[in-house]
């Protein structure tokens, strides 16, 4: 984009993403510079972008173009804990045969399931002679400060 241009920035919230888009007039499509290129007047950007983002491109509009790229607003860390517990907790959900009523929001039923998974989890952890309210003080502890198990 050269100076003086009139763009549009537009940011969309997806989940655990963030799309972030630049829309100008001027259809033509940008590419990045050459490797170790930093001299060059145009598609030093682009590096910086492919480099931050999850994934990026550009698409051409009825207007001229846009650029964008979407960025994780999730540590990875919290990630691989969150698709640790969906894949947990759909094996669980499987074993007891839980079906998503029809009136029942996904989320209601999903939390049911997870409490449910919490308290055989307890359960399990006093017949192996811990102490439940000690794994919970801890898993609370590690839930508040973030940290990937």
């Amino acid at each position: 984009m050269g100076e003086g241009a009139v763009a549009t920035l537009v940011l969309e919230p997806r989940g655990s993403r963030l799309r972030v888009e630049l829309h100008d007039k001027s259809p033509v499509v940008p590419k990045p510079g050459g490797e170790g290129d930093c001299e060059q007047e145009c598609g030093r950007g682009l590096h910086l972008v492919a480099s931050m983002s999850v994934d990026w491109g550009t698409l051409l509009t009825g207007a001229g173009k846009a650029v964008w790229c979407e960025v994780s607003v999730v540590a990875d860390a919290v990630c691989a804990r969150a698709q640790r517990a969906c894949t947990v907790l759909g094996g669980y959900k499987e074993l007891l045969g839980v079906r998503m009523p029809l009136q029942a929001s996904r989320s209601k039923v999903n939390q049911e399931a997870a409490v449910a998974l919490i308290a055989d989890l307890l359960v399990w952890l006093t017949l192996q002679g811990s102490d439940p309210d000690e794994a919970l003080c801890r898993a609370q502890q590690l839930y508040e400060a973030g940290e990937a198990a």
